[in-house]
């Protein structure tokens, strides 16, 4: 970056000198890392970087990314480098020219600078004087030697460095202040380069240069951290800089972090044991996290155990680490489950599992033998409060209660992740049980929801299942469906009720094993296309008279009275179990898992980083805010007194000054100086 003078005096010509070839070429590679352009191309990538980096949270599991952005924008972002920005290979390369270019701009300009403090060029030619935009002249009615002494002592008393040159014809004296503000350019600079030479050195170029090498190689298996082999493994004295993350449950402990590279991991050991000793959360009243904190325990060899609180913003030094609070999550609850069957092995009665959260416990279905996989288990679930919800000035948010995620994983190795909620929630003015699915995580979920019964519970949902899994069951419900039909019909015949209960059976099994959409798969391959419709509404009718009567088998055994009719709450409570039912099929799992209760254990989110360049960052921040103090808040200001005394005996004058800020308050002080000294100096005006 050039550093432009402020002033332009004419002090006598110097002869050009042609330099050699090779002085060229390195004034010409000085010119281009010295140039503005490009300092300032460096500055605006990195601060692009910089604003990237600071939306985008860095250094995630890549699973957490594909979830946030889906395949595509995931793909792009990661070939960009934005998910370890500060670490990327392109952003360093930045930071490095950045700092090359800074650096050869104080290298350039560091001298000039120092004459343009030192300098008073009291050589300056009248000429020179005469062309400055703020310039005066008078004729003083004292002797030269007279005006120079007036001149001086108040120049002196204004706060002015004064140096004075007599000439053969003249005399100059030259005044100058604010002289810092120069300083103020080799500061701002000099900050730059500190900063970028912090950032490189937490950069952990060492590092890369191993994975580069292949020397290290990350881990990308989800095994057990004793079993990660030497190579994913980093010593506390071969790593100078990190950011590690560890979930760490309560009255644990753990002398290692996680690196996270690209698809892997990389181990990092700790030289102490980090124990968490107590978390706390408090929520605000919509069930929102408030804050959070963490009771530590730091342990070292030959050294006294270190007992402190860290939280949010209030991070625990240890040693040149430092421990914050990053976040919360669950440390293994035990979670206890009523697995129902959806399949033909459908009861109303549930079996009940028990399986640690982040464990896997293999399922034995009739039909099946699945590994349930447990994921997550979030005890709070806060959602925004619909319009047909809110209640005047009510909270906005709500808490859903607890949720779990899960894997089920057929023997082939297919899963499919879930996602369920223990508590019924409100969806359309009713409540259900709701079960998520998804086939890969850059997928939403998609939900089978099962209707609440008069209890709160599914018990009435299941028992409707079983019964359409029962033959015995769905063949009577058929013969009452069929012999409904023909009374309403007014049809006679004495072998076709059980011809249409046959046919209505084999609807309901279509429907159980499909839903609808097995029922008009069936109409469109076996009825004309011109009676496709109407055949298919004619079915639709039979099915639902028969799972009618199947429903009512249910209310029977619940010991209610719908021979009286159905209440609205009955018939709303079918239509949604129907719909449940042909929502059974996509769902694609032989189970509904319900959460019955749970046991919870919480973990503490801990992220633990190193950086010795951060002392060495901050001094440059420092350097910075002076710089830009003196380069915004102190201006640097020359002023010229040129004495000469004329052949007739006057004592001519030529005052002139330049500033290079604030330059509004400096022509108003510059016209106060001019008044002050020509009232003191002169009775009259020169030409």
């Amino acid at each position: 970056m050039s550093q432009n003078q402020n002033t332009n005096i004419d002090e006598g010509d110097a002869p050009s000198v042609k330099k050699p070839l090779k002085n060229r070429s390195r004034s010409g590679l000085l010119e281009f890392f010295g140039s503005m352009n490009l300092a300032i191309t460096l500055l605006v990538a990195v601060a692009i970087a910089a604003v990237i980096g600071t939306v985008l949270q860095q250094g995630l599991p890549y699973k957490d990314y594909i979830v946030k952005f889906g395949p595509f924008w995931f793909d792009v972002f990661k070939e960009l480098g934005l998910y370890n920005i500060y670490g990327s290979a392109w952003f360093l390369t930045i930071v490095a020219f950045l700092l090359t270019s800074t650096a050869v701009c104080i290298y350039r300009n560091a001298p000039i600078i120092y004459r343009d403090m030192t300098h008073f060029r009291v050589n300056v030619q009248e000429k020179s004087l005469r062309a400055f935009h703020l310039k005066a002249q008078w004729v003083a009615n004292h002797s030269s030697e007279d005006t120079l002494k007036i001149a001086l002592a108040y120049l002196k008393s204004r706060g002015y460095r004064i140096h004075q040159k007599a000439h053969e014809k003249h005399t100059v004296v030259a005044a100058m202040k604010g002289e810092a503000n120069r300083l103020g350019y080799l500061f701002t600079h000099a900050a730059i380069v500190v900063i970028c030479i912090g950032a490189l050195i937490d950069s952990n170029i060492p590092l890369k240069i191993a994975e580069f090498r292949g020397e290290v190689q990350p881990e990308t298996r989800n095994i057990d951290a004793r079993q990660v082999p030497e190579v994913s493994r980093l010593s506390a004295a071969e790593n100078s800089a990190f950011r590690g993350n560890i979930s760490l449950p309560e009255k644990t402990y753990t002398d290692f972090v996680n690196l996270y590279v690209g698809e892997g991991y990389l181990i990092q050991e700790l030289p102490f044991t980090i124990k968490l000793q107590d978390f706390r959360i408090e929520h605000y009243a919509s069930g929102q996290p408030k804050s959070f904190e963490s009771d530590l325990i730091i342990s070292a060899p030959n050294r006294p155990p270190l007992m402190q609180t860290i939280a949010v913003n209030h991070p625990l030094s240890y040693d040149g680490y430092t421990i914050y609070q990053s976040g919360f999550g669950d440390g293994g609850s035990l979670l206890h489950l009523n697995v129902w069957p959806l399949d033909r092995s459908a009861t109303s009665a549930p079996e009940t599992v028990k399986v640690a959260v982040y464990d896997s416990e293999p399922l034995q279905l009739e039909s099946v033998t699945l590994s349930l996989e447990l994921g997550d288990f979030r005890r709070n679930n806060i959602q925004p409060v619909t319009a047909a919800q809110e209640d005047g000035d009510g909270p906005k948010f709500q808490d859903i209660g607890p949720s779990f995620t899960f894997k089920l994983r057929r023997p082939d190795g297919r899963a499919r992740e879930f996602l369920n909620y223990m508590a019924p929630v409100l969806r359309n003015g009713r409540y259900y049980f709701l079960s998520g699915v998804r086939d890969s995580v850059a997928e939403e979920f998609h939900y089978l929801a099962v209707p609440v019964d008069e209890q709160g519970g599914m018990t009435r949902f299941m028992h409707l299942l079983e019964l359409l899994h029962n033959p015995r069951q769905v063949s009577e419900a058929a013969l009452r469906a069929a012999n409904h039909f023909l009374h309403e019909t007014q049809i006679d015949g004495e072998l076709l009720p059980n011809s249409v209960a046959r046919s209505i059976e084999r609807l309901v099994t279509l429907f159980a094993t499909g839903g609808f959409g097995a029922v008009t798969d069936h109409v469109l391959s076996t009825v004309p296309e011109p009676r496709q419709e109407e055949v298919g509404s004619a079915y639709v009718r039979l099915l639902r008279s028969a799972l009618k009567n199947l429903y009512i088998d249910v209310l029977v055994r619940e010991g209610l009275a719908p021979e009286v009719g159905l209440s609205n709450a009955e018939k709303q409570f079918f239509d949604d179990a129907v719909n449940a039912i042909d929502g059974i099929s996509p769902f694609g799992a032989p189970a509904f898992l319900q959460l019955a209760r749970y046991e919870e254990i919480q973990a503490s989110n801990l992220q633990v980083t190193v950086a010795p360049g951060r002392d060495t960052v901050y001094v440059g921040c420092v350097l910075l805010v002076v710089g830009i103090f003196m380069l915004f808040y102190l201006s640097h200001r020359r002023l010229w007194v040129m004495v000469t005394q004329g052949e007739s005996g006057q004592t001519r004058v030529v005052f002139a000054g330049s500033g290079n800020r604030n330059t509004a308050d400096f022509e108003q002080e510059f016209e106060a100086m001019r008044a002050d000294l020509k009232k003191h100096s002169s009775t009259q005006d020169g030409a």
